[in-house]
């Protein structure tokens, strides 16, 4: 009952005609940003961070859920219509809603993942509600061991996960734990990585190092392989779905909202695997296998559901344990410690009105983006037929503004450049640009868990062993770390035999949902070059 009553507080508070105003302004911009070809959730948010500085911190936030939903709507449109997913969680909407585009059916690919997003980001921002404050009452309970332990488990199953190998997704790791490490220590005083630069003595602004990395990087990569071809974008015409679609589409978006939320809501989860999931139980579940790989319309349901759930479980180890398992989260994260507000525990009491307006007005935003996105798809697909320098002229523009408008200072200029340059340098070489950017948040929260751990134990390194959550996540660690090379000793030492029904052929479906993904990349690689 006291979830219910704050709810229906945070919805008196988000319902205001002011707050209400500002819902619908950052589903409108989150959305114009996001349908951008190559600019995911993460980049919309962080290029539209700047926005919400002037604002009340209650009223900001009311549109930054527009705008975090909004860039979720986004990026499924660019999928469909451009197989040029904004982040890794949209792949496998490319693989079936670029067919379907293709086929003359952009309508309803983007019909059906505009509702699947709605059912599935209601029921997950319900379970938000729900469940946030339940996993902040046992977050109460834990001591700085169990802390560390959580944020290592969190930087290591993430990058272990991404990437074409984990030596890279290591070493993004390090990168990003060395910028973490720019400023002045909070202990000693000492200076760290600041090359005798005053400027940065208090460390770099986690919004300037998103944005260069993502739309700035994105931006000097694309340049690197523009070519004279222009962008032509599909016809989309009106969206609509017959009964058939209807009748395939509502059990996906139901199952893929279950995959979702409970991968989202993890420390160390994510919408990859739920989406990658979703698409292969949809496979072997559909009456209309032979359409898979053509177009199949439970292809884009599913995952699309699956996306939009985890963002909504996103939010829960966010908001109540101050943990960013993915860029956009940690961007959010960003957003709040801006207004001096820190993410935890402690957050719902200190700032319990705030957070249900938050939670209400995701409700309201998904809802704001159903019915005006709907007519406005056509809207948005003539938006790509911009050609790509003067698109991404713009997104470098608004950049450089919003990279400036954070401290005022010149200087971030400077930053943001070389950073960009990094993030070109990431995507030349391959490097998840995820990993660099938890390290950039977490690193600094994990160096003051570790030195209160080790102050608790006088120095005895026994002392991060001292709570049982600490040695069952260090096992679940160690397990991480130690499985592929169990995994390769395994099929070593077992002789292949021809795959049956079961787990070996839902297998065979997950590495045939992989290797689409991948020509699905590549081909939208040999296009735009």
């Amino acid at each position: 009952m006291d979830v219910w009553s704050s709810l229906m507080d945070g919805f008196a508070t988000a319902l205001t005609p002011m707050n209400f105003l500002y819902a619908v302004i950052g589903v409108i911009l989150g959305t114009a940003v996001g349908v951008l070809p190559g600019l995911g959730p993460a980049m919309t948010v962080a290029l539209l961070l700047p926005v919400t500085y002037a604002l009340e911190p209650t009223s900001a936030f009311i549109m930054f859920a527009g705008i975090y939903y909004g860039g979720m709507y986004g990026g499924s449109t660019t999928s469909i219509l451009l197989n040029t997913p904004g982040e890794s969680s949209s792949v496998v909407t490319a693989i079936e809603g670029n067919k379907m585009a293709k086929a003359g059916r952009a309508a309803q690919a983007l019909a059906t993942a505009a509702i699947g997003s709605f059912v599935a980001g209601t029921i997950g921002t319900a379970l938000l509600a729900v469940c946030a404050p339940i996993v902040v009452k046992f977050a109460v309970s834990l001591g700085a061991p169990s802390y560390f332990a959580i944020m290592v488990l969190a930087l290591l199953a993430v990058t272990a996960v991404l990437g074409s190998s984990r030596l890279r997704g290591f070493a993004s790791l390090g990168l990003g734990l060395a910028i973490g490490l720019v400023g002045m220590d909070s202990v000693t005083g000492q200076r760290r990585l600041t090359f005798g630069q005053p400027l940065l003595a208090d460390g770099l602004d986690i919004v300037v190092v998103a944005v260069a990395i993502f739309a700035v990087g994105e931006a000097l990569w694309v340049a690197a392989h523009l070519r004279r071809t222009p962008l032509h974008a599909i016809p989309v015409g009106q969206p609509w779905m017959g009964k058939s679609d209807w009748k395939r589409s509502w059990k996906p978006w139901l199952r893929g909202t279950a995959f979702g939320f409970p991968f989202g809501a993890l420390p160390a989860g994510g919408a990859e695997i739920p989406t990658f999931l979703s698409y292969v139980t949809e496979k072997r579940l559909s009456k209309h296998p032979e359409e898979f790989g053509k177009g199949a319309i439970e292809g884009v349901a599913g995952p699309e559901a699956a996306n939009n759930a985890a963002a909504a479980g996103t939010l829960t180890p966010m908001l109540a344990l101050g943990l960013p398992t993915n860029a956009t989260a940690a961007v959010m994260l960003a957003a709040f410690t801006s207004y001096g507000i820190q993410p935890g525990p402690q957050l719902f009491e200190s700032q319990g009105p705030l957070v249900w307006a938050l939670i209400a007005s995701l409700f309201i935003g998904n809802l704001l983006l159903l019915i005006i996105n709907l007519p406005l798809a056509p809207l948005w697909a003539k938006l790509l037929q911009l050609p790509r320098p003067y698109l991404y002229a713009g997104i470098l523009f608004f950049a450089t503004l919003g990279a400036y408008s954070v401290n005022l200072q010149a200087f971030d200029l400077v930053i943001l450049l070389i950073l960009g340059a990094l993030g070109f340098m990431m995507r030349r070489f391959g490097l998840p640009v995820l990993p660099l950017i938890l390290g950039v948040i977490l690193g600094p929260r994990i160096e003051g868990q570790l030195r209160k751990t080790l102050q608790l134990s006088a120095g005895d390194p026994a002392g991060l062993f001292s709570e049982p959550i600490a040695v069952g996540i260090y096992v679940i660690i160690a397990v991480i770390l130690l499985w592929p090379f169990a995994f390769r000793l395994i099929r070593r030492n077992t002789p292949v035999a021809p795959p049956a029904g079961g787990a070996a052929a839902l297998a065979m479906d997950a590495d045939d949902a992989v290797h689409s993904n991948h020509n699905a990349v590549y081909s939208n690689h040999k296009e735009q070059q």
